[in-house]
């Protein structure tokens, strides 16, 4: 087997396994593969993002800004499987309802979605739907870099932590236990790549934001599980989404009030 056929197919491996989108039935399978994919998380992020900057920037000549940022969202829920989502309602649950490391275990392997998990899916979906309208003619540009950066959390993650080994029967494990030096490179490449398109005060302000929030969820996941699941991968990737919007906006707004204070 040539080597761009095997890449080809440990990305899609990847796909499968981020979103809803399709891919052939004779894909081949195993553990090890799985574990190979995980080089091309940020790049699914990638096309993710790309279909949704798209589908913004279509929806933007039909509709409202409001509306068009709500469809693209629903869209993005659809393309996902809400597979990230449902991550951060979980962990919300079990971070904020349990008292132990068993019950916090408990709640995360249970299917059903308690109040801290709808309050906090509910309020990242409205910062989102509220922060993308703001950003007006930055917005499609910021739904693909954003997209792409975010992704690079839960990378950064397991690539740092341990996984939580009685999390093995989760109902949302991860695509890997732990991420080789060469897998985070590749993931590092493509994540920060966008970022070249940008202002540099833009670039290094998400990127500074970005290690931040490294580095307390890697203290808060170690201190409440002592490590990673699956379903903490996921809130990592949404709250990190959420804050680089908001980030996005922040520097946006200020860099545009500028000639107003000179």
């Amino acid at each position: 087997m040539s080597v761009l056929l095997r890449q080809w197919q440990l990305f899609l491996l990847a796909l499968a396994f981020f979103s809803r989108l399709p891919v052939p039935a004779s894909l081949p399978y195993s553990a090890e593969r799985l574990n190979q994919s995980s080089r091309y998380i940020c790049l699914v992020g990638w096309l993710l993002g790309a279909l949704q900057a798209l589908l913004l920037l279509a929806l933007l000549q039909l509709f409202s800004p409001a509306i068009a940022v709500l469809l693209m969202l629903l869209a993005g829920l659809i393309l996902t499987g809400v597979f990230h989502e449902d991550g951060l309602a979980d962990t919300a649950d079990a971070l904020g309802g349990g008292q132990t490391l068993e019950q916090k275990l408990s709640i995360l392997k249970d299917s059903r979605i308690g109040s801290y998990g709808t309050a906090a899916f509910v309020l990242v979906m409205l910062l989102k739907w509220q922060s993308l309208q703001e950003l007006a003619g930055e917005a499609v540009r910021a739904v693909l870099v954003v997209a792409t950066l975010s992704r690079l959390m839960p990378v950064l993650l397991m690539s740092s932590l341990n996984y939580q080994q009685a999390d093995a029967v989760s109902k949302t494990k991860p695509l890997v236990t732990k991420t080789s030096g060469r897998n985070l490179a590749l993931n590092l490449l493509v994540a920060l790549l966008p970022l070249l398109w940008l202002p540099w005060s833009l670039s290094l302000s998400l990127v500074a934001v970005l290690l931040l929030g490294f580095l307390l969820c890697r203290r808060y996941f170690q201190s409440q599980l002592g490590g990673y699941t699956g379903d903490l991968l996921g809130a990592s990737q949404q709250v990190t989404e959420v804050a680089l919007y908001l980030v996005w906006l922040l520097v946006s707004t200020r860099s545009s009030a500028w000639p107003h204070l000179l």
